[in-house]
């Protein structure tokens, strides 16, 4: 689910709950026609119109709150389904796209605190496999010092380096290379 999902499921509810709050009010305009046409044998009291039992502006507001509260956990745990953060080449900082999912994650991560994640770094395959482990870990503290910084706590996280190792394209070329330089996010 992407931000404008969850605008639009937004925008639905609230459209529902105006509708909801201008069937209800009082009014017994047409209240006849639905009494005539009901041949079910239950009143028109069962529907709603004609009587007073519609929400109240307290009871309104509290829904739309609701609903609002809803979409906005809706679209945390969307922003939380990227767990996957890409560097530049020999580079160990964070891009500013990759802001707004962290973010997500640090929240969440910071309201459970029994929660623990791993911080999976990698780089490509240029370079030496000890430079390479050691760029990893550049990459995964550089995710580490973000999220604590976020209120995420030390004891929630541990990184490790794979180095140039378990690479997502073999190829041996810059559109390989940038899918394998990377930092993966997985919860314990």
């Amino acid at each position: 689910m992407n931000v404008m999902s969850a605008r639009n499921i937004l925008a639905l509810v609230f459209a529902a709950f105006i509708v909801t709050g201008c069937a209800s009010t009082g009014s017994t305009e047409g209240t006849e026609t639905v009494q005539q046409s009901d041949t079910s044998g239950s009143d028109a009291s069962a529907t709603g119109l004609g009587d007073d039992s519609g929400l109240s502006e307290a009871e309104l507001a509290e829904q739309q709150r609701l609903a609002e509260e809803r979409a906005a956990r809706a679209e945390q745990d969307a922003l939380r389904e990227v767990r996957v953060f890409y560097f530049d080449f020999d580079k160990s900082t964070i891009k500013p796209e990759s802001r707004t999912y962290l973010d997500a994650h640090a929240a969440f991560l910071s309201a459970n605190p029994n929660q623990g994640v791993v911080l999976n770094g990698y780089t490509d395959e240029r370079g030496t496999k000890e430079y390479n482990l050691a760029l990893g870990e550049r990459r995964a503290k550089a995710v580490q010092d973000y999220l604590r910084f976020k209120g995420v706590t030390l004891s929630q996280m541990e990184t490790i380096s794979f180095g140039e190792e378990f690479p997502v394209d073999a190829g041996h070329n810059e559109a390989a290379w940038t899918k394998n330089r990377r930092v993966v996010i997985e919860y314990k």
